[in-house]
């Protein structure tokens, strides 16, 4: 479009104020003068992925060093990669910033050294990645495509010194990031949120933005730290834990039923991946469901008129990791699965068996409250003397932190638990499958396991998006507000060098 070769600045403050950003007063000249704009001073706050930061400093007894012009925050906090330069393309509205700074994991016990350096975001509409050169155990590959990022949520703010903010962007683990990874992480896996600063450098003094209130508020859209093992996305409704309506039945005894509960996704890659060398036992009656796990035979009770439920659950899920002459010493056990609901929250509980990686000493959990659960409005009602509750959401508490030797935080995301119980003996449960046993959001998973374990049992089996012009929607509103601070007056092109060193 004519439009758009010819005025994109011009167009992208348009877009910013179509998209309720606020209006943007832009000299008269910018279109004409700006093709490139200078970036100074950015910052990229990304902590790479919380549980492996945990991971590394807790079971696997390593250290992480942040050097070169890079930083760490407190409690084994995220990463703040500094001094940041690049450009802002005014026709592709695309940025490219390259930062200083180099993190360093190893561990001497688990065999890995791994190098993050030399890092670079690069952004085009609503999509972009974080380049990087990574060196795993010695060897050093030079700017692989470590993580893409999805701006499409993502609306930029501005900070001090007329700097644009695009806070909590998500990361997706590249096929060439897992690879350096040394393949502890698939493809796809959500790593942490990334937060990019950047500060258009001027030429001129820079002429003051009138901003003005949108006419109507643009939603937003918030990403949580996966990974964690931690962390997942906050959800902003209930999930879709719901009960058919429909014949309800009275208030008695539970005649059969099945829980489905992954444990956690993340968790369950660690076990069986290239670091814990570990498997996954079944027992007592639970069983593979497709990527999760089944367990039957409830027994309990279904209140009608209070909409509550009380239902236990025969199995046991033992996971096992990190072998050492015939013994391994991460060794975790849940069994006597029991979910409690009303209304909308309910909790899950169970025994747990958890072993001390470093000391080796077993400790055991009677009905601990392993996670809290939310469910949908109606989930507790029955049909055809059935009760569903399908993905409730599973929030881990404090105790469960607890029983997984502290390697996850209260507050995060395990997978979802779904119930189907029977209050009549001739009733037919629903075949239903386990699904993926993904926590969705965020956050969610995490990949790295906590130090933990479980007692005695042995076991059996174990496009881009538009605005309806032909300029991608995503950063347009920085584009203008960029223009404003630089004075549209500096005409830049900065690239990263892309041959190795």
């Amino acid at each position: 479009m004519a439009l758009t070769t010819r005025h994109p600045i011009a167009l992208a403050a348009a877009t910013a104020v179509a998209l309720g950003t606020g209006a943007l007063s832009l000299p008269a000249f910018a279109a004409d003068k700006a093709t490139a704009i200078e970036l100074k001073d950015g910052t990229l706050d990304w902590g790479v992925k919380e549980s492996f930061r945990k991971y590394v400093t807790g079971i696997a007894a390593g250290t992480i060093e942040a050097t070169d012009g890079a930083k760490q925050a407190a409690d084994n906090g995220p990463f703040t990669f500094t001094d940041g330069t690049g450009s802002y393309d005014t026709a592709t509205h695309g940025t490219d910033t390259a930062f200083k700074g180099a993190v360093r994991f190893a561990s001497t016990a688990h065999g890995f050294d791994i190098r993050i350096s030399d890092v670079q975001v690069v952004t085009s509409g609503t999509s972009g990645h974080i380049d990087a050169d990574v060196t795993l155990n010695g060897t050093t590959q030079n700017d692989i495509e470590f993580a893409t990022l999805d701006l499409s949520a993502v609306k930029p703010g501005q900070g001090a010194g007329g700097a644009m903010t695009f806070k909590d962007i998500p990361a997706t683990l590249t096929a060439a990031g897992a690879q350096a990874f040394n393949g502890m992480y698939k493809e796809g896996t959500a790593l942490d949120p990334a937060t990019l600063t950047v500060t258009a450098a001027a030429s001129s003094p820079s002429p003051s933005p009138s901003t003005s209130a949108p006419s109507s508020p643009s939603p937003t859209a918030s990403a949580t730290p996966s990974g964690r093992p931690s962390t997942s996305a906050p959800a902003t409704t209930a999930p879709s834990a719901t009960g058919s309506t429909g014949s309800e039945a009275a208030s008695g005894d539970i005649a059969d039923g099945t829980l489905d509960w992954g444990v956690k996704e993340s968790f369950r890659t660690y076990i069986t991946g290239p670091i814990a060398h570990g498997k996954v036992e079944l027992s007592g009656g639970a069983a593979k469901n497709e990527a999760v796990y089944r367990f039957g035979d409830a027994s309990g009770s279904y209140d009608a008129d209070a909409k509550s439920l009380d239902a236990k659950f025969a199995g046991k899920v033992r996971f096992l990791g990190h072998e050492t002459d015939g013994t391994y010493t991460l060794d975790l056990q849940f069994s006597d699965l029991h979910v409690t609901a009303k209304g909308t929250g309910g909790k899950l509980l169970a025994d747990v068996s958890s072993k001390d990686q470093k000391t080796g000493k077993v400790s055991t959990y009677d009905d601990l409250t392993v996670a809290t659960l939310t469910l949908g409005s109606g989930a507790l009602t029955a049909k055809n003397d059935i009760v569903e509750l399908d993905g409730a959401a599973a929030t881990l508490t404090a105790d469960g932190a607890k029983a997984f030797g502290g390697f996850y935080q209260a507050g995060a995301a395990l997978d979802p638990v779904t119930v189907a119980v029977s209050l009549d003996e001739n009733a037919e449960l629903p075949s239903g499958t386990g699904g993926s046993g993904s926590t969705g959001g965020t956050s969610g998973g995490t990949t790295a396991n906590g130090s933990t374990g479980t007692g005695s049992t042995t076991g059996g089996t174990g496009a881009l998006a538009s605005t309806g012009s032909d300029v991608p929607a995503g950063p347009l509103a920085a584009a203008a507000a960029l223009v404003v601070a630089a004075g549209a007056g500096t005409v830049f092109a900065t690239r990263r060098r892309r041959t190795q060193s």
